[in-house]
């Protein structure tokens, strides 16, 4: 199993929806975070009558000869208090656990400081064990972590101690089952199991945030197999598909990863993938952000104020990290996240395709009668978009435009598409494309040629 070839990946699933733009504790949407692979206490999950899980399972097929071997790694974050506090008064030096007033934030030696949240990575590594040792007998590994707290002091610009970070992790407790069943000759339904078995006092009225210090969040779990290969759960082959149809995930899915092709890693992940996922070579690094739209929220994060970047940075660690990344990024380097074209291939008959085929199989009008003039592609007209128009229709009002083409839809509606004359992309939209052709109805087109004489259908 080749970790560094998965750990992109990997890395992405752990840290997926950790913080949001714009990165900022202020914001609505990162007050409720922790939301993908969350495994919380069993008792507390009871009591929630199994809306908050206590456990994840994996269950794929593997084919291995005798000497097949068994490799699993659980991967997880330990969500982390961090309080900020204001002590009374200043002090010379921090010596045990002073007094102090917990506060939501502190400027301090000119620097902010906010009460979050953080994450600590954890890894789950069982021993290896050959496929057949474990189909003869299952294997419970039971791992856990200490409870800690830590004091951090923040200094004043005179060297004075004048408040204090606090950070506190809670005791975990969990257990990791590992189980395999020969299905065929050579054919393994294997089973990883992991359960939170933290102990804990649950109550009725308390906040989630505070469970989350005794949960296992963004759990995933990595497989690797020496001497054997696993089947894909999503293409499987023919004589194995009910096989691999029968078994039973919960809270994760576990896919193929690595090079394509290559079939002695799993990831099992909370977040739906398909078989190698990849991260785009472009992109420079994690925006902890569903889909990874990096251009956009790049800019978005360069259109920050001088304030809003400040408070990111004093946000977290990684949001400060994002935050210099992405200012130091180079005009070439923003240019690459503009758009890439990918694997494409030719279509059955080798003939390119057009993207617009499907406008082209509209029927089409060779013209159209409004207000006593004949109009047809190519004419002139002065648009005058109705009451209830959205904005993009309402600030053409008055523009001269000419008709590109004269559509008919599938219910019978006449739609004139026109390219509006002042628009820097009007060549843009007589090629059809997007964003500089604009459609219209004939109630809202006044015709710019002389009234015909020619009889035609009026519209």
């Amino acid at each position: 199993m080749n970790l560094e070839r998965v750990e992109a990946i990997v890395s992405a699933v752990l840290y997926e929806g950790y913080i949001l733009y714009p990165y900022r504790p202020s914001a609505v949407k990162n007050r409720q975070r922790w939301t993908f692979g969350g495994l919380y206490p069993h008792n507390y999950s009871g009591v929630r009558e199994g809306s908050e899980p206590c456990r994840m399972q994996t269950q794929c097929l593997v084919e291995g000869r005798v000497d097949a071997t068994l490799k699993v790694h659980v991967r997880f974050l330990q969500v982390m208090a961090r309080e900020v506090g204001r002590l009374p008064r200043p002090l010379k030096s921090l010596h045990g656990d002073p007094d102090f007033e917990k506060v939501e934030s502190l400027e301090v030696g000119g620097k902010h400081f906010y009460s979050w949240q953080e994450a600590i990575e954890r890894e789950v590594t069982a021993t290896p064990v050959r496929l057949d040792d474990l189909a003869a007998k299952s294997r419970i590994c039971d791992f856990g972590y200490p409870g800690a707290r830590e004091v951090e002091a923040l200094h004043a610009h005179n060297g004075l101690v004048a408040g204090v970070l606090i950070r506190t992790q809670m005791a975990l407790e969990g257990t990791l089952t590992l189980a395999a069943e020969r299905i065929a000759s050579d054919v393994y339904r294997l089973t990883v199991g992991i359960v939170n078995r933290t102990p804990f006092a649950p109550a009725q009225d308390m906040h989630r945030n505070h469970v989350q210090l005794y949960a296992l969040t963004s759990t995933h779990t990595i497989l690797g197999v020496e001497c054997g290969a696993f089947i894909s759960s999503i293409d499987p082959p023919e004589h194995l598909r009910a096989a691999s149809s029968a078994c039973d995930n919960v809270g994760a899915y576990p896919v193929l990863v690595g090079e394509e092709g290559s079939r002695d890693t799993m990831l099992s992940s909370p977040i739906i993938l398909y078989d190698y996922p990849e991260i785009a070579p472009e992109s420079p690094g994690d925006l902890f952000d569903g889909t990874e739209i990096d251009e956009i929220l790049s800019l978005r994060i360069l259109a920050m104020t001088d304030d809003e970047k400040r408070e990111m940075a004093a946000t977290d660690a990684r949001a400060q990290q994002l935050l210099g990344r992405t200012e130091s990024l180079t005009a070439e380097q923003l240019n690459k996240l503009h758009g890439s074209l990918r694997q494409l291939r030719p279509a059955a008959n080798d003939k390119p395709s057009n993207p617009f085929d499907a406008w082209d199989a509209k029927p089409q009008l060779a013209f159209l009668r409004v207000s006593g003039v004949e109009l047809r592609v190519g004419d002139k007209v002065r648009l005058h978009p109705k009451g209830g128009a959205d904005i993009m229709d309402i600030v053409l009002a008055g523009k001269v435009a000419v008709i590109e083409a004269i559509e008919r839809d599938f219910e019978g509606k006449v739609h004139v598409a026109v390219a509006v004359d002042d628009d820097p992309g009007r060549d843009l939209g007589l090629e059809r494309m997007p964003g500089h052709r604009f459609f219209f109805s004939t109630q809202e087109i006044e015709p710019l040629v002389a009234a015909s004489t020619t009889q035609g259908a009026s519209a």
